[in-house]
């Protein structure tokens, strides 16, 4: 998603010469999590059926009502403008990875069986932390299938320690006709 990309490294730049990354953040994940809710501001905003002007009338009175920075409300409008205003949840998505790499942040999700003490999550958080050379950020979730054990992901990295997992590598060593 190149389009979604560039938007958001302009974003970006912008947030980071004004000192308001995080700001810009909640502004651009609010906007964008309301249009994703209501269908209706979805369409009444990016649906090509109805008249321009009046689709960014809609848009002005939305960005007033939620009393959005200046900036945040120009770069929406330009989004408008350039008829990009579709792409708005990847570059919402995009501006999140990229402020999280200007503060050396990473996001990983945690996946168990059931819920970890907070200890064990701390431990992992700071070996994947020392893993990585940044501060990680978990996502806990459970999903009772993996039968025990854990798996990670970050970014495109899987680290899969489940029992679930370690029962079909078993399976595929037998069949194959390997030494378990």
């Amino acid at each position: 998603m190149t389009i979604a990309r560039r938007y958001a490294k302009a974003l970006l730049l912008i947030s980071t010469e004004d000192l308001k990354t995080e700001t810009y953040r909640e502004e651009l994940n609010g906007f964008a999590g309301l249009v994703a809710r209501e269908k209706d501001l979805d369409a009444a905003i990016s649906n090509p059926l109805y008249n321009a002007a009046e689709r960014k009338k809609v848009l002005i009175a939305v960005i007033e009502k939620l009393n959005l920075s200046v900036v945040m409300a120009s770069f929406l409008q330009l989004l408008f403008d350039k008829g990009r205003i579709k792409f708005l949840d990847p570059i919402s998505d995009f501006f999140d990875q990229l402020a999280d790499e200007v503060k050396g942040i990473t996001r990983a999700s945690l996946v168990s069986v059931s819920a970890l003490p907070s200890e064990t999550v701390d431990k992992i958080r700071a070996s994947l932390s020392t893993m990585t050379g940044k501060n990680v950020v978990l996502e806990l979730k459970q999903d009772p299938t993996l039968i025990g054990g854990i798996v990670t992901r970050i970014g495109d990295l899987v680290l899969d320690g489940s029992i679930k997992t370690q029962l079909l590598n078993m399976k595929k060593s037998i069949k194959r006709g390997d030494r378990v």
